[in-house]
């Protein structure tokens, strides 16, 4: 059983639009209910603390519409509840934790790279041997990590997360502080992007990146196959 922290966005608002925005359900709830249901214990955190809001984009209104996964959260009272009160990333000890993974949602573009100790404990847990998930736009957490030497994180590692097409595509190019893929580029990682919102998934040691919400599946099952082998070979 390995213990695993999902951080979450506390950023609601969708840049200049007056748009809501926030967390992606899907990209909470697969990985979610993928590391619950193998066994493990799981953390949700946020930026701030205190309730995480979800875009309203991801949570259809007809619930026979929404990936399964997703309804079986908003079926699960203790889900809910660990939802509404999730601890703020200041106060979390990354040495307690296996695997760190960041779902996405637009907020995560403007409150993960802003965020020291986000930062920091990403950096931490793959410092010590951990595993570092992230999909769509969760990966803007790993754009400040570092290396023990200072060096990006990503630098030399194959990473993918939402595209320059796909935010094209959405509309929100000029929206979004910065286009993910271009600052991986800039960062020296080796982007690989897949066809526009397909399951892209990618994993170079510790470090697994999705594309995508459809990517959300593929990322947990990667971060459970990493889990098993580097508690195997601890």
């Amino acid at each position: 059983m390995a213990d695993i922290l999902i951080v979450l966005t506390s950023h609601t608002a969708l840049g200049e639009t007056g748009r809501p925005t926030g967390f992606y359900y899907e990209e909470l709830a697969v990985p979610y209910w993928a590391l619950v249901d193998a066994g493990h214990r799981v953390t949700l955190a946020s930026i701030q603390g205190g309730p995480a809001a979800h875009d309203p984009t991801s949570l259809d209104a007809e619930p026979s519409k929404r990936p399964a996964a997703v309804q079986r959260f908003l079926d699960a009272p203790e889900a809910l509840a660990a939802l509404a009160d999730t601890a703020a990333i200041s106060d979390i000890d990354p040495a307690a934790y296996d695997a760190i993974f960041l779902p996405g949602g637009h907020g995560t573009a403007f409150d993960f790279p802003q965020s020291t100790a986000l930062a920091k404990a990403v950096s931490a847990i793959h410092a010590a041997g951990g595993v570092v998930a992230a999909v769509c736009h969760g990966p803007a957490g790993l754009v400040t990590a570092t290396r023990a030497d200072g060096t990006p994180l990503v630098a030399g590692l194959r990473v993918n997360s939402f595209t320059n097409a796909e935010e094209e595509a959405v509309g929100l190019t000029d929206v979004v502080p910065f286009l993910l893929e271009t600052r991986f580029r800039e960062l020296g990682a080796h982007f690989e992007a897949g066809a526009d919102f397909t399951e892209t998934a990618i994993r170079d040691g510790r470090l697994i990146t999705g594309q995508n919400p459809m990517s959300s599946a593929a990322v947990a099952t990667l971060l459970l196959d990493a889990l098993t082998e580097t508690r195997a070979a601890a």
